[in-house]
């Protein structure tokens, strides 16, 4: 099967579930090597009247060096025959192994952005911005306790606050 494109105004998914439910692929490439890691913190919008995606991403996570090295980065969309794969390459790191590899995921490229011909959708992003969430800016820090605190915290989550990146959609591809 192909993919064809369609303009953001034309995309007909609830994108509350595709961040919450159905959850994303982030991919990006450095150096000739593909890394990508499951997100299902962002959302969308306009922004510099652009339409824009925002994604939360941990400094610690590998993907981190490669959203750094790149302009681009894609967000993938699977059916959900694939969340066992989605599940996995959200917590093991691509430094120990090829999780692409290990999934069975094809990567192509838009332009210089990798993306997985298994997936059902890819979102083609440049970034526009980059902002770290503080301690300081939260209005309240129990909230802010419950997200980040390290290995202790009440979700178990280890870690830093998260970077939010703000991209442009420059592309949607859908699969025929």
């Amino acid at each position: 099967m192909a993919f064809h494109e369609i303009k953001p105004n034309e995309l007909k998914e609830n994108t509350f579930n595709l961040f919450a439910k159905d959850w994303f692929l982030m991919t990006a490439e450095k150096e000739g090597k593909v890394n990508t890691m499951t997100v299902g913190w962002g959302g969308f919008g306009v922004m510099w009247k652009k339409d824009v995606v925002f994604v939360a991403v941990r400094p610690e996570r590998y993907t981190h060096e490669f959203l750094e090295a790149s302009d681009t980065f894609s967000l993938t969309v699977f059916d959900p025959s694939f969340k066992k794969q989605l599940a996995y390459c959200g917590v093991v790191s691509g430094r120990t192994e090829d999780k692409i590899a290990k999934c069975g995921f094809t990567v192509l490229h838009d332009g210089e952005t990798p993306y997985f011909e298994e997936a059902r959708m890819s979102f083609t992003c440049r970034k526009l911005c980059t902002t770290p969430l503080r301690p300081e800016d939260f209005m309240d820090s129990e909230f802010a306790g419950k997200w980040y605190g390290g290995e202790n915290n009440a979700n178990g989550e280890g870690g830093g606050y998260h970077l939010i990146y703000i991209a442009e959609i420059e592309k949607i591809l859908v699969k025929d």
